[in-house]
């Protein structure tokens, strides 16, 4: 049962990634199907007549695919059903109408190029798991309607002799979708080689910029000290305001906390792109607080103010066993999506807090900023899928929430999230007790 279940919601995640990267061609993809079902009865009827059609069965078919077609105009309560709902049309679009209409028309030429046809489309449009299922499950519809229309119904309607070649698409549908899991590796490790480039390109740069910024604010106080004794003395030196003397410190600091955000930023762009993979012989015993106080002090906020909008709420500490380093930059990317979220909505504040469990502890990270929309939230760990408050048009890299997670499920433990658009947004990080 326990394997089943997985099996289950492996295929609705499935389902739901399946939406994501073909909701933007709903549109043209609905279409074809609506005014194709009742095209076709006119060509298999009128202009090369066929033994059997059906025509209420067509314009069943172009009904359901009409949502599919105006998936943008869904409200935000119903989204949450568009996985499923396009599954299922998917499942009496092609296996099942195209099977039943091959069995009803005797499995003639033109239906069984038809069903070939169709079987290829399930591979272009479904994964692996899916289209297992759906092969399944719509042949198998289709072969029931077939025997309670058919006053006598032919099992041996479909020669044995087809069947090894719909087995042989379905096989290469499900070898292609494994290549798709092939190219999402490639390209992050294309991401890591860029990655490490830029880095290596950087580092010089911004370290000597640190270095002169830190020489000069080494030096600079006995400079305007003797500035201003030279000013005091009649000395000719070109006058200088004295605000602009008093912002010179600050310009240096200035200079040295944009050079410490660089470098975290290529720090989380480096971990990030890393293959998610950990050595979990590397892993110690380690304190929760430990990590926040860490990710806090040396996280590079843009300003006090900035600083500000975290509250710290210690709570009870309580250790896991993972990895100082990379749990520092899970929190890193929890506060980098925090705060731009809220700086870009103009409200909120963000909240870190720690609650021991009887099997271990948790850590709470709450901001009260815009909120996730309903449609993206069952995305927001999946790796390359990114989104932006206001739009969510993918443009981003979309690592950093799947790092989290990786980084969470390698540490034995898990990290949720929930949101109401408009409120809040909160994940909460689980952990095994250390001794686990």
């Amino acid at each position: 049962m326990g394997r089943i279940k997985n099996l289950a919601l492996r295929a609705h995640a499935n389902m739901e990634r399946g939406v994501q990267y073909f909701e933007p061609r709903f549109l043209p993809l609905g279409l074809v199907a609506v005014a194709g079902f009742p095209l076709y009865y006119l060509v298999w009827h009128y202009l090369f007549p066929q033994p059997y059609e059906n025509l209420p069965l067509r314009l069943f078919g172009s009904f359901l695919c009409l949502p599919v077609m105006l998936a943008k105009y869904w409200p935000e309560r119903l989204r949450r059903y568009l996985p499923v709902y396009w599954h299922m049309a998917v499942l009496f679009a092609l296996p099942f109408f195209f099977t039943f209409m091959l069995l009803k028309n005797n499995g003639n030429s033109v239906w069984l190029l038809s069903a070939l046809t169709a079987a290829f489309m399930m591979v272009l449009l479904l994964d692996w798991l899916n289209l297992f299922i759906q092969f399944v499950l719509g042949t198998g519809f289709a072969w029931l309607a077939y025997v309670l229309t058919t006053e006598a119904p032919h099992i041996g309607v479909v020669s044995l002799e087809h069947v090894p070649v719909y087995l042989f698409v379905i096989a290469i549908g499900a070898v292609a979708n494994y290549s798709a899991e092939v190219v999402k590796r490639e390209r992050l490790r294309a991401m890591m080689a860029a990655a490490s480039t830029v880095a290596h390109e950087l580092r010089t740069p911004l370290l000597s910029i640190k270095a002169g910024a830190a020489g000069l604010k080494q030096h600079l106080p006995p400079l305007l000290q003797a500035y201003r004794m030279a000013r005091e003395a009649g000395l000719p030196v070109e006058a200088v305001r004295e605000a602009h003397l008093d912002s010179m410190r600050g310009v240096l600091e200035r200079f040295e906390a944009e050079v410490d955000y660089s470098n975290i930023a290529i720090d989380m762009l480096l971990m990030n792109t890393k293959p998610f993979g950990f050595k979990e012989e590397a892993f110690a015993d380690c304190s929760m607080a430990a990590c926040v106080d860490i990710a806090l002090r040396r996280y590079p906020f843009a300003s006090e103010r900035e600083r500000g909008l975290v509250a710290w709420e210690e709570g009870e500490d309580f250790n896991f066993r993972g990895s100082e380093l990379l749990m520092v930059h899970v929190l890193f990317n929890l506060l980098k999506n925090a705060v731009y979220h809220v700086a870009k909505a103009g409200k909120g504040r963000i909240s870190i807090r720690l609650e021991t469990l009887p099997e271990g502890g948790r850590l709470v990270f709450r901001d009260t900023g815009p909120g996730i929309p309903a449609r993206v939230l069952p995305h927001v760990f999946t790796r390359f899928y990114s989104w932006s408050w206001g739009h969510d048009d993918g443009s981003g890299a979309g690592i950093g929430l799947a790092y989290c997670r990786s980084v969470m499920e390698a540490f034995g433990g898990s990290i949720t999230c929930k949101s109401i658009e408009g409120e809040f947004s909160e994940f909460v990080l689980t952990f095994p007790a250390a001794s686990a």
